[in-house]
């Protein structure tokens, strides 16, 4: 962790567009300010106050937002100065920490915001839509394509400020597909025998271990795989995981079919049946 007076931070490249886009971080974040501060002992805040505290806010998110736009223009792993910061953010440096409490809150409060953009463009791929081979790609291949596309970014959201940050979007993406896997196993009127306990270190393994792969494949000099290549074998990894369980369980599942296919023709079986599918 750098001192408050120093300059050196966590920085990337890509040259993505959407690198300047507002970026909206939890108030609850650590030195985010609250309407609250400054009015401490004077009980409930005056319009003034409130005024005040909300412009501290706006301002923090401004030079958030400009720290991610000159990240995303850079190398990964570059020197990020609070100069560039405040340059792109058009105010002066000194400002800067008026709305952080040091370096490393700063440093802090930008990977949350990169974090919680990687989690905006994931959670929509986190659906039943489609067959089950699909599903696992679509989520896959969106992560791939956003740290693709973002490989500066992706560091800074690889990097170990001691926030829990990726820690908390990995558990929180563990458990969306642990609620999808809860549902099928629902679906299939509890054929395949897990339990919750069971499934928390399943999900977050294979949620880990696409998160590794990635990370293995952005960090290394030469790339023998291509991006798409990549998906799929990820992809086609986590699959076979899940349907390993699943035919030990005693259930087949067709990976040409939907889920809703799937869940139709179960319906359509008798209850001797173990097999999912035409």
């Amino acid at each position: 962790m750098t001192s408050p007076g120093a300059d050196v931070g966590r920085a990337g490249a890509s040259g993505a567009t959407d690198g300047a886009s507002p970026v909206s971080v939890p108030a609850s974040a650590p030195g985010a300010g609250s309407p609250a501060d400054g009015a401490r002992g004077t009980g409930k805040p005056d319009g003034r106050q409130a005024r005040w505290a909300r412009h501290n806010q706006e301002r923090r998110q401004q030079i958030i937002a400009a720290a991610v736009a000159v990240i995303a223009e850079r190398e990964p792993g570059a020197e990020l100065h609070v100069q560039q910061i405040a340059q792109r953010a058009g105010v002066n440096r000194t400002v800067v920490y008026r709305y952080f409490e040091d370096r490393a809150d700063l440093d802090l409060a930008i990977q949350r915001a990169i974090v919680a953009r990687l989690w905006e463009q994931l959670l929509p791929a986190v659906t039943l839509d489609g067959t089950v081979p699909q599903i696992i790609d679509r989520i896959v291949g969106t992560y791939v394509g956003w740290a693709v596309g973002h490989p500066a970014l992706h560091h800074v959201v690889d990097h170990d400020y001691g926030s829990g940050a990726l820690e908390q979007a990995l558990d929180e993406i563990a458990r969306e597909i642990g609620g999808i896997v809860s549902f099928a196993i629902a679906a299939f009127g509890g054929t395949l025998d897990f339990d919750e306990a069971e499934l928390d270190p399943l999900m977050h393994g294979l949620v880990g271990a696409v998160f590794g792969s990635v990370r293995r494949w952005l960090n290394r000099p030469q790339r023998a795989l291509s991006a798409e290549r990549l998906q799929t074998t990820v992809s086609q990894s986590v699959w076979f995981v899940l349907d390993g369980h699943a035919r030990a369980a005693g259930v087949t599942l067709d990976p040409g079919l939907t889920v809703t296919e799937l869940l139709a023709a179960r319906s359509d079986l008798s209850p001797s049946a173990d097999t999912v599918g035409p």
